[in-house]
């Protein structure tokens, strides 16, 4: 019967593995026991590495490991100029950057912590395993001075005259050491603690190229000033954004102005200066030659002026004038038939909750704006719709807008903000397959260099996102099942033979030529 046991040499402190064997002496009638040196055990891993020669061979024999995924993403690096960018900035620490980012996304939602196990059976830039201590101080080792020394590279990659989509999310945390994590309202409702972090998105290239981290739950009036103060610092001499209706308000938009920067912002409809020149197209916009096959819908546009303002504290006065701006209307017949169906279920639970007597807080606004709720002696409570109210929600079914100081074609204003949904997928991506959803780091400097490894990611995530659309591969597809199929590639290795793969099927090869990389040269 043998077992393995463990012995701490002091002197050194390196502890050894022995695979101890019982025995039976009959000479000395007793149990006794046969020892023999295996190997150190590692601290970092808990493994045991062979010390002899005969056991360093067995340890030595073929290995295999999958690395199709792993092969793609170097390839995606190396077109992007992303490996290049990270071994000038982080030149001893980017390839374990790059074999984290890798984990992340083909691991899912999968912790740190099992990233021993998932390099045990996978090719990766840095080839050897990263336990959790190792990858906080990975994270703890990137700078403030790196990172935006990589920003800088990778700005002078991108073309300055596309549109930056800007949105803010807050990620949700568990420390309680953190300076930025403060208590706030997020859209998932978690009761924890949290940062927000903003992201600028390239509305062609569709590849992340800058993130700003913020305090706690920041409002959207307060983040666009922030912003406005980075891109100079970053190489970027002209900005143009694309906002969500979030954003529309006449401090955001005065302040853009007074920064010379481009924008396309979707405004509410029922705000003052929309609604007055939603009115004016309304009548018109639904005429033949405003309607856009491609789109299934109808566009019109006006030409309408701005009343800038500007507040001078030095001079103690406010600067007014009038700034040209672009209003574009949309209709879309489909949308307006989804917009009153919603809308009217939507009223329905209001008034059932009046009509039972049980109100719920949340309701208290639905319930004043569109119900009147009278008591009298006899007949006690009646609940009826203040239809004007109602009316004037299913008039703009169906209607939207976009304001813009630069694009003065609606359809391509359209298209531009249409791509801002890249960014609010990349947070869903950070959030859901990043494991960015709650932060689990206990210091600052762990904090911004995980966000940092997660941001590499979304690069890698961003581009072949784009290029699926742009092949129309999620037709036929998931990303993870792309991924999925390609790392089924198998590398065989052999101490003494030239490494050598599994057979690569058509499909695979087409995902390369699909994603417009080269494929390895050892693949074919």
């Amino acid at each position: 019967m043998s077992a393995i046991i463990f012995q701490t040499d002091k002197r050194i402190g390196v502890t050894y593995a022995y695979e101890s064997t019982s025995f039976w002496d009959k000479e000395k009638k007793q149990s006794r026991a046969k020892r023999k040196l295996i190997g150190k055990l590692d601290p970092e891993t808990g493994l045991i590495v062979p010390t002899d020669a005969r056991n360093k061979k067995a340890h030595q024999d073929m290995s295999r490991s999958f690395c199709g995924a792993a092969s793609l993403f170097d390839a995606i690096g190396d077109k992007v100029g992303l490996t290049d960018d990270l071994r000038r900035c982080f030149p001893e620490s980017y390839q374990q950057i790059l074999s984290i980012a890798c984990y992340l996304i083909l691991e899912d939602k999968n912790p740190l912590s099992r990233f021993p196990n998932w390099a045990a059976t996978h090719k990766h830039p840095f080839g050897r395993e990263i336990c959790s201590q190792r990858s906080s101080e990975l994270f703890a080792s990137i700078t403030e001075q790196a990172r935006q020394q990589f920003f800088k590279y990778q700005s002078r990659r991108r073309a300055e005259s596309e549109f930056r989509a800007y949105d803010p999310t807050s990620i949700s945390s568990y420390s309680q050491g953190l300076r930025q994590v403060k208590y706030g309202l997020n859209k998932e409702h978690d009761p924890l603690e949290q940062i927000s972090l903003a992201l600028l998105f390239g509305e062609k290239s569709a590849w992340p190229f800058y993130y700003r981290k913020l305090a706690g739950s920041i409002s959207d009036v307060k983040t666009v000033k922030n912003l406005l103060a980075d891109p100079d610092v970053m190489g970027y001499q002209k900005v143009k954004l694309i906002m969500d209706r979030g954003f529309c308000s006449v401090e955001n938009i005065n302040a853009l102005y007074q920064a010379h920067l481009k924008f396309v912002i979707s405004p509410k409809l029922n705000l003052r200066l929309t609604a007055t020149e939603k009115d004016a197209l309304m009548g018109s916009i639904r005429s033949w030659e405003h309607y856009h096959a491609n789109h299934d819908l109808f566009a019109q546009s006006r030409t309408i002026t701005w009343p800038y303002s500007q507040k001078r504290p030095y001079k103690g006065d406010t600067l007014s004038s009038e700034r040209r701006m672009y209003f574009h209307l949309y209709f879309n017949a489909g949308r307006a038939v989804e917009d009153e169906r919603r809308f009217n279920r939507l009223l329905h639970i209001p008034e059932a909750e009046l009509k039972e007597g049980r109100h719920v807080q949340e309701h208290e606004k639905l319930y004043a704006k569109y119900f009147e709720i009278k008591s009298t002696p006899r007949r006690g409570i009646k609940i009826s719709a203040r239809q004007g109210a109602i009316d004037e929600v299913i008039r703009n079914c169906g209607y939207f807008a976009l304001i813009s100081n630069t694009i003065k074609d609606p359809i391509g204003a359209l298209a531009i903000y249409r791509n801002k949904d890249l960014a609010e997928k990349a947070f869903g991506d950070i959030k859901e397959r990043l494991g960015g959803r709650r932060l689990t780091v206990s210091s600052e400097l762990s904090l911004d260099g995980k966000l940092f490894v997660e941001f590499i990611a979304l690069i890698f995530l961003s581009y072949i996102k784009k290029q699926m659309q742009d092949k129309e591969l999620f037709k036929t597809c998931t990303m993870m099942e792309l991924l999925d199929e390609l790392d089924s590639i198998e590398l065989f290795q052999h101490p003494k033979r030239k490494p050598r793969f599994s057979e690569v099927t058509k499909k695979q090869k087409d995902i390369f030529k699909a994603m417009d990389v080269q494929m390895p040269a050892s693949f074919c």
